[in-house]
């Protein structure tokens, strides 16, 4: 009976089995383990401030840059390109709850919705996300970007403008969370995404994209010292 079942796989799916059966089972649930293991081993040479704000999530978090588009602000970025809410949740212990951030700044489920994951499995993600933050760090506030209309996934804006509403909804029910919609200000006359916001991806953004992302989230950050604000003027 193994065997005729074997049959009836194929020899494609027979060679997919064998492949996943070789890899360690936590080899194919750690994609992002290099990633998690270079911010450990950064923290480890310079050891960052404790208490500050923390940027985790995705590709557009990792491409932020963030000594240039906050002066004075004291941030650490944690995205890893690539990933999703539910790893974002799943490494919290290592790239959030060390630094007991007094701000967690959170975009994650672009990824997510490009993968096929449903905008309300995308909402109960980040509801765990919290929900493991605020386990350890009660008073940590947690800043979430909407998930951004792009031209690479802009068939699938419905789906991720339901997952914003979502998260949206439950952000209005705690007051240390927030949410920073991004839509409408990506958004050209035509009502669809302006092309000068996005690299030749049609994802990731241009400095004009960070641009209008960092204008959305800037009042909901820690204000600088006066002193670091004198020196950046």
């Amino acid at each position: 009976m193994y065997v005729s079942r074997l049959n009836q796989l194929g020899v494609g799916a027979l060679s997919m089995a064998v492949l996943l059966w070789a890899v360690p089972a936590a080899a194919q649930n750690d994609a992002w383990e290099k990633d998690i293991a270079a911010f450990e081993a950064a923290d480890r040479l310079t050891p960052p401030p404790l208490g500050e704000t923390v940027f985790v999530g995705s590709s557009t978090i990792r491409l932020w840059d963030l000594p240039k588009w906050f002066p004075g602000l004291k941030a650490l970025n944690r995205g890893f390109g690539g990933s999703d809410m539910a790893d974002a949740t799943r490494f919290v212990d290592r790239i959030v709850l060390p630094y007991r951030p007094r701000l967690v700044v959170v975009y994650a489920g672009d990824n997510d919705i490009g993968g096929g994951i449903t905008s309300e499995q995308v909402v109960v993600n980040f509801e765990r996300f919290v929900r493991a933050v605020h386990t350890t760090l009660p008073l940590t506030r947690i800043v979430y970007i909407g998930i951004k209309p792009s031209l690479l996934r802009w068939g699938q804006i419905d789906r991720m403008r339901a997952a914003n509403a979502g998260i949206r909804a439950f952000c209005e029910r705690d007051d240390r969370l927030a949410f920073v919609d991004v839509d409408q200000a990506m958004l050209g006359w035509d009502e669809k995404p302006r092309k000068e916001l996005y690299v030749s991806d049609g994802l990731h953004l241009t400095a004009e994209g960070y641009q209008i992302l960092t204008n959305l989230l800037r009042p909901f950050l820690p204000a600088p010292p006066p002193a670091e604000i004198s020196a950046v003027r």
